[in-house]
């Protein structure tokens, strides 16, 4: 629930030796001015599956395809395409259909017997729900996508059989909706694409739409689910920010991104890339060229940017966080996770006024074993 203490002397040295969880060697970039910088430094690529980059996990190539080009200026080009079709407008308009899931959830959760998994009962189902509409996925199909991405995302929690199933399903399913949605079109995000990349002549190719329709399924599902559910137990850790809230819903959209800065869901696994040349630091230190690295999410609190950053201040204004990564590799979908995470904290705190933790904050168990962090069951009472 607190920061971890060894966070506060990480960026001592601006550049970390680590080893990563398949004990291959990387660096990490510690320091916040560093690491904007180098999110769009065109000398670290992330075409982690053509060089000879450090695994993440012994028995998972997470995000590896060497088909896939995710430099510029090919990376752009697709990015452009997504990023027409995943609109402002298109996102926006889904906020009452978001509303109306959460008031559904939550009507379920009134009747059920407390005290009540908040992942379980909303956090999970909210965007996995909202994504799979956006992407046009029946919804008898949710719990098997589910089950396929949390496999998929295992870096020591499964097998590596188990792990290669649920890519390959993963992988297979998607493939069989780009096509469908091609010859039957519907109103929704893969539909657009197809169209997108077809009048365009084929600027993006099948395997590009499956890579892109991944991408955005596991970033507007697991992430979302993971910080939802994280961030009101850190909330409701601390009853004095609930009430701060409840007083005044306007300072929701801060408080949200507070807590998108304080507890991370992503680590710094998800910025791996590999150095093309040497590359030398704002102090001078120069990350060397063949090296895996790692752009620090803990620089969410170096202190040279954030005033006071170890602590949770849901009324901070300057909060130029990056949990969503910066420049050309921003996230696509950190327009719709906003909006649920405002939706679902204000939908829980006008819901339940007296929604509170049903064990000690410092109790609740934490997930192991994957590629994004949180909690795994998080019971409330109201």
């Amino acid at each position: 629930m607190e920061v971890p203490a060894g966070w506060r002397t990480l960026r001592e040295h601006s550049l970390q030796p680590v080893r990563l969880p398949s004990g291959d060697p990387a660096v990490l970039v510690t320091r916040y001015r560093d690491v904007k910088a180098l999110f769009s430094d065109h000398r670290l690529s992330r075409n982690t599956g053509r060089y000879p980059t450090s695994r993440i996990s012994p028995n998972n190539e997470i995000f590896n395809d060497p088909e896939i080009d995710n430099d510029p200026p090919r990376y752009l080009e697709e990015r452009s395409l997504v990023v027409r079709a995943f609109s402002a407008r298109r996102i926006e308009s889904l906020r009452p259909h978001v509303w109306e899931i959460a008031d559904e959830l939550m009507d379920a959760m009134a009747a059920a017997e407390q005290p009540v998994d908040l992942m379980e009962s909303f956090a999970f189902p909210l965007p996995i729900r909202v994504i799979c509409r956006l992407l046009g996925v029946p919804h008898e199909e949710h719990a098997k996508f589910r089950e396929l991405v949390d496999g998929f995302l295992s870096v020591t929690k499964l097998p590596t059989e188990e792990v290669e199933r649920c890519r390959v399903g993963l992988w297979t399913y998607l493939g069989e909706l780009i096509d469908a949605k091609r010859h039957h079109p519907t109103n929704d995000l893969t539909s657009e694409l197809v169209k997108i990349s077809d009048e365009d002549q084929k600027k993006l190719s099948d395997h590009q739409l499956q890579h892109w329709v991944q991408t955005l399924l596991i970033a507007g599902y697991v992430t979302t689910a993971s910080q939802i559910g994280t961030s009101m137990a850190v909330l409701l850790h601390r009853p004095h920010l609930v009430r701060e809230v409840q007083a005044d819903f306007g300072i929701v959209p801060t408080a949200v991104e507070e807590l998108l800065r304080y507890q991370l869901m992503g680590t710094s696994l998800g910025s791996l890339r590999y150095c093309l040349e040497d590359i030398e630091l704002s102090d001078g230190t120069v990350v060397p060229k063949g090296s895996t690295v790692m752009l620090s999410v803990e620089s969410n609190f170096d202190e040279e940017v954030f005033t006071c950053p170890m602590d949770l201040d849901i009324h901070r204004r300057e909060n130029n966080h990056m949990s969503f990564g910066s420049g050309i590799h921003y996230c696509a979908g950190a327009p719709l996770a906003r909006m649920e995470l405002q939706v679902s904290m204000e939908g829980l705190l006008r819901r339940f006024p007296g929604l509170r933790l049903a064990q000690p904050g410092e109790d609740l168990p934490r997930v192991e074993g994957g590629f994004l962090g949180g909690f795994s069951y998080v019971p409330v009472r109201w």
